[in-house]
């Protein structure tokens, strides 16, 4: 279908430090690629890469949580931290769900969403 997700890609400073990172968060599979360095990134519904030497990228995707309180505890406890929207308080609930824009502990934006009940 046009305009749905097919890719996503993460820029850190150390892919190393970036795949314990986001495996422990998210508790995704990065495996090394086919080709050069980096991550790919594995997920059930949309492929993604993991790429080093993009200290602070401003390139950002949310990424579904089912607890967005429980992940946003493991986020402080692997070093990362909450900035931006839903930085203060607990995060709001929008017609969208729950929001978080969060920093890894790299430096790198990007966002977390637990989406409302229909």
């Amino acid at each position: 279908m046009t305009g749905e997700p097919t890719w996503f890609e993460i820029g850190v400073a150390d892919v190393e430090k970036g795949r314990a990172f986001y495996g422990a968060l998210l508790g995704w599979t990065l495996e090394a690629p086919p080709e050069g360095e980096g991550a790919v990134i594995g997920t059930p519904t949309i492929g993604g890469g993991l790429h080093g030497g993009d200290e602070g990228t401003t390139a950002m995707t949310f990424f579904r949580v089912d607890d967005l309180d429980a992940a946003l505890e493991k986020l402080e406890e692997l070093g990362g931290a909450r900035t931006g929207y839903g930085s203060e308080g607990p995060p709001e609930q929008t017609k969208w769900g729950r929001l978080a824009i969060c920093r890894d502990d790299q430096g790198s934006l990007f966002g977390l969403h637990e989406p409302g009940q229909d």
